[in-house]
């Protein structure tokens, strides 16, 4: 599910398998990893350093690139939320 036009991630609505192929927003999308229930996916590829979009804001900073279908999680991600200020 994608839950804003802006957004850069879709919502798994289930578990989703590595290889399978799902349709967002009449797209179809490869995924390259399982994606849990609940979890985020990749729309399209993502810079490092760039933000990440859900709910049509930045939700955070890509840590790496990140490709379409790849599981987004805070293992390629850091919060821009929990960030201490220097």
């Amino acid at each position: 599910m994608r839950l804003h036009p802006d957004d850069d991630v879709a919502v798994a609505l289930r578990p989703l398998a590595s290889g399978e192929t799902i349709s967002v927003d009449g797209r179809a999308l490869t995924l390259r990893a399982a994606i849990p229930m609940a979890h985020k996916f990749a729309l399209h590829p993502i810079a490092a350093g760039m933000p990440v979009r859900k709910y049509g804001e930045a939700i955070g900073e890509a840590r790496t690139a990140i490709a379409a279908g790849d599981h987004v999680h805070v293992h390629n991600i850091v919060s821009r939320r929990a960030r201490k200020s220097a």
